[in-house]
This record gives structure tokens, C-alpha cells and sequence, in this order.
């Protein structure tokens, strides 16, 4: 495992550092401007490295792992259609439901892998669902420094220590990648994800906890759903606010409650580092507690989800008044 740990954190490393040179020289820049929270021009696309470490782990452990194959190609073909769309958006912006056309496709191959592997329509369908929505998720979410990337490491790497087979690997391989990115992204971003990366991001991971439901067999599964809710909870008031308000809520914005308190703050750093303690002891939990019974795993998500929202509400009251500038 060490060896493998370090190849794809060398691949992070080496593959970021060769995407920002190369967004440099093709000026590929996210320019500061209202909907941004920055307040310089950064390189994106840096997600590509972690992309190409998941495809390269996918592939291998699908040759290693016959009875797996037919869930680790769905799973690479599903990665490189999102990340695909991901990196022509980069470079062009694509609309909207180009975007989401894609990763429905995505989904849909992802789920039929499940389907043909477990034979579980339920799980399959919970699959489609939620792979469309935490692509789109991680996409929203990713707009200040270390935050996108930190999360998916934090529950890659959970994932990792508790989950036997192919998908062990495959997490650990995004844990490290995560790991050889953030060094350009945190605490001082020098590249972004990009669409590549940040919808790709989102995939794998849903990719990740469906495998994870799937191998308990029973409802003690759906604890991992507990390290999802600081990013689910944001994404879907933040959404569900813009919705009530009757704005476009598809359209590029800075009205989640991270980017309203890091403008508080003037500052990009206390906000990740709070998000990845949230969601660390959202982790210690799941490992702790996830081979308990039905009722205690509902509970306890009703619960943590409740504590989520009230944080979100809070976040969103105190950064009410928060300043135009912010340091990044």
C-alpha cells in the first residue's frame, strides 16, 4: 500500500505541476470579478492530474481484479466522460445543460456497472442520483483555496482504512492524489481544479460511497452519507435559496455559505480548515459506528444533517454583513 500511496501522490504532484505550466502558457485563468473569491488571476485545470492517477488506478485494478472489471470500466468511462466535458468547459465555456447532458450519461454508466455487478436495481438507482449529484456538488462547492480537493481526500482517505477489495485501492489512489495537489492549491491556491477535476472529483467519490453501500449489504451503509453533509447541506439550501428567490441558480454565483463567511473572514484558510474538522469527526463517526443497527443509523444522520443545517444558518446570518474584498 505504501508504494501505492506514493506513485499516484507522485502523479498528483508531478501532473499538477505540469497543468498549471501548461494552463499558463495556453491562459487558461479565472480572472477575479463579482463571482469569484479571489483577487487575482489563477491557472485551472490542475484537476487533470488526479484524473489521470484514477484512470491509471482503474485500470490496472481492473486487471487485477477480474470479478471487478465490469465496475471499474463503467466507473473509468463514466470519470473521463465528466472530466472529458470538464476540460473542454475549461478551455471553452460549454452551457449548461451540455454539462449536465454529459454527466447524466456519466451516471448512467456508472449505475449499469453497479446494476451488472450487484444486481441491486435500488442501489443502482440511489447510484444515478446520487453520481449526478455529487459531480455537480463538488463543482459548486469548489470556490476557495483547499476546500474541493481536502474534502474528497478527507473521505477518500476514510474510505480507504475501512473498505477491503479493488475500491480500497481506488480510494486510497484518490486520498493521494488529492494529497499531490493540494501542496498548489492550499493555503495559497497557485492553480485550480478546474471542471476537470472538481466533477470528476465528485463522481469518484460518489463512485466510492455506492461501492461502500454495496459491500454492507444492509441499511448500516448509508452512515457514509454522515462526512457528505457539509458539502450536501451547502450546495442544496445555497441552491434551494437561489431557487426561492427566482434566480438562475445553474449560472456561475458566490451565495454559499463558505464563500459568504471566507468573505467575512477576508480570508480562504479558516473556512477549508473548519469544513475538514466538520467533516473529519463526520468520519471518525462513520468508522466508529457504521456496523450499528437501522435505527441508530437513522438517527444519527437526522441528527448530524440537523447540526449541519444550523451551522449552515449560522454561517449565513453572521456573514450577512461581510465585506466586498477578500484575501485569498
Amino acid at each position: 500500500m505504501a508504494l501505492w500511496l506514493s506513485f499516484h501522490l507522485v502523479i498528483g504532484l508531478l501532473g499538477t505541476w505540469w497543468a498549471r505550466r501548461y494552463a499558463l502558457n495556453a491562459n487558461l485563468l479565472d480572472h477575479p470579478g463579482e463571482r469569484r473569491s479571489h483577487d487575482a488571476a489563477i491557472p485551472r485545470g490542475g484537476g487533470i492530474a488526479i484524473v489521470a492517477s484514477l484512470l491509471i488506478a482503474a485500470l490496472w485494478l481492473a486487471i487485477q481484479s477480474p470479478d471487478r472489471q465490469i465496475w471499474l470500466s463503467c466507473f473509468a468511462t463514466g470519470l473521463a466522460v465528466v472530466a472529458g466535458v470538464g476540460w473542454v468547459d475549461d478551455h471553452r465555456p460549454l452551457s449548461a445543460s451540455a454539462r449536465l447532458a454529459a454527466h447524466v450519461i456519466a451516471a448512467a454508466v456508472l449505475a449499469w456497472g453497479l446494476q451488472l455487478t450487484y444486481g441491486n436495481p435500488f442501489l443502482s438507482l440511489g447510484t444515478f442520483v446520487l453520481a449526478v449529484g455529487l459531480t455537480n456538488t463538488w463543482n459548486f462547492m469548489d470556490g476557495i483555496d483547499g476546500l474541493a480537493a481536502s474534502q474528497a481526500g478527507l473521505i477518500a482517505a476514510t474510505i480507504a482504512l475501512a473498505l477491503p477489495g479493488p475500491e480500497q485501492w481506488l480510494a486510497a489512489a484518490l486520498a493521494a492524489a488529492c494529497g499531490g495537489f493540494l501542496p498548489f492549491n492550499f493555503p495559497k491556491a497557485k492553480v485550480f481544479l478546474g471542471d476537470v477535476g472538481s466533477g470528476a472529483i465528485g463522481f469518484a467519490i460518489a463512485a466510492l460511497v455506492s461501492s461502500v453501500v454495496a459491500g454492507q449489504q444492509t441499511s448500516s451503509g448509508l452512515l457514509i452519507l454522515l462526512p457528505l453533509a457539509a458539502f450536501l447541506v451547502d450546495a442544496s439550501l445555497t441552491l434551494a435559496t437561489r431557487m426561492l428567490r427566482g434566480e438562475q441558480w445553474w449560472r456561475a454565483h458566490a451565495d454559499h455559505s463558505y464563500q459568504m463567511w471566507a468573505r467575512k473572514l477576508r480570508a480562504h484558510r479558516p473556512v477549508t480548515l473548519a469544513y475538514a474538522v466538520w467533516t473529519t469527526m463526520a468520519c471518525v463517526f462513520w468508522l466508529t459506528f457504521r456496523k450499528n443497527e437501522f435505527a441508530f443509523i437513522t438517527l444519527s444522520l437526522l441528527a448530524w444533517y440537523m447540526a449541519t443545517t444550523l451551522l449552515w444558518l449560522y454561517l449565513r446570518r453572521l456573514s450577512t454583513d461581510a465585506p466586498s474584498g477578500i484575501r485569498g
